[in-house]
Order: C-alpha cells, then structure tokens, then sequence
C-alpha cells in the first residue's frame, strides 16, 4: 500500500494527533479528579472527552483501509496524552497531603515552630528511635506546597526520615485564617 502525503492528508493526520492528546489528557485528569472526589468537574470533562472522541474515532476508522498512518498517529496521540495529562496534573496539584517527618527531638521542636510560624498546622508526638529521642512532626498541607515543606525540613534537618502520603479525607484541625486567602 502506498500512501500518497497531500497537505490535507498532512493537517488531517496532525489535527488527530492533537485532538488525541487533548483527549486523552482531559482523560486522565478526569480519572485522577474522579479519585480526588472532584465528581461535577470529572463528569464535564467526561462529556468533552467522549464528544471529541467520537469525532476523532470515526475518521480515523472511515479511512484506516485506505491509510494505516492514521491508526498509528492516533495511537501516538494517546501516549502522548496520557503523558501530558500526567504533567498536567502535576503542576495544578490538587488535593491535600500529609507529611510525616521524624528528626532528633530538640531539632524537631526547633523544626515544628519554624513551619508554625510560615502558618503550617503543626502535630509534634514525642517517640523514641533506637539510640535517642526523636519527635515526629504530622503536616497536613496542599499537594502544591508539598515539596516546599519538605526541602525546608530536609534543609533544615538532612538527617530528618520524611514521608507524605495523600489525603482523601481530612476534617476539622486548625487551619489558619490568612490560609484561605494566600492559597
């Protein structure tokens, strides 16, 4: 089968990969919005998926017989959107997380009045590690901050064991009245 490249061709083959990756990014930040519970905002995206992929899957199905480039930029298209989508969501960061450092106990409470005083909701538990006392130190916090506090803890203590998971439900605690408007 040989394919015969015309500029209609070309912009058409363009125009799939690039509504396959708007797609498809909008896909997968649907499903990571719909695991954060942001259900209003995942069912519109659901909808602009779907209609741009109804479009795009049928031209590329009409003319797949007479051109297979199509099936393989449509592919390309989904990769690539799944990735862009992954680096989306990234940088908009939504959701909260928690992290948890355990420091040496004198540099820990050192560590947990310094992030109190940036406006962080600060838990310090006393605890005890193999050789002295230790302090650890539970920061719940936007997924967007999240590695500003750690790189400061880390700075501040390289010793420091930190870890942050995600948080799906959190209620109650103190928040800090500026941080509702600096955020």
């Amino acid at each position: 089968m040989q394919i015969e490249f015309t500029a209609i061709l070309l912009l058409e083959l363009v125009l799939i990969l690039f509504a396959r990756l708007i797609e498809v990014s909008i896909g997968t930040l649907r499903v990571i919005l719909m695991n954060k519970g942001y259900r209003l905002i995942s069912s519109i995206l659901a909808f602009i998926e779907v209609s741009i992929w109804v479009v795009v899957a049928s031209r590329v199905l009409i003319g797949i017989q007479e051109n297979y480039l199509k099936g393989i930029v449509y592919a390309f298209g989904f990769a690539s959107g799944v990735f862009l989508g992954s680096v989306i969501e990234s940088k908009v960061a939504l959701g909260t997380v928690l992290i948890q450092a355990i420091l040496p106990f004198e540099k820990g409470l050192e560590i947990a009045a310094s992030l109190r005083e940036e406006g962080l909701g600060v838990t310090s538990v006393d605890a005890e590690g193999k050789d002295n006392k230790k302090v650890v130190l539970m920061i719940y916090s936007k997924r967007r901050h999240k590695e500003k506090i750690i790189n400061k803890i880390h700075l501040l203590e390289p010793s420091s064991l930190i870890v942050s998971n995600d948080v799906s439900t959190l209620q109650g605690g103190y928040i800090s009245p500026t941080r509702w408007f600096t955020k």
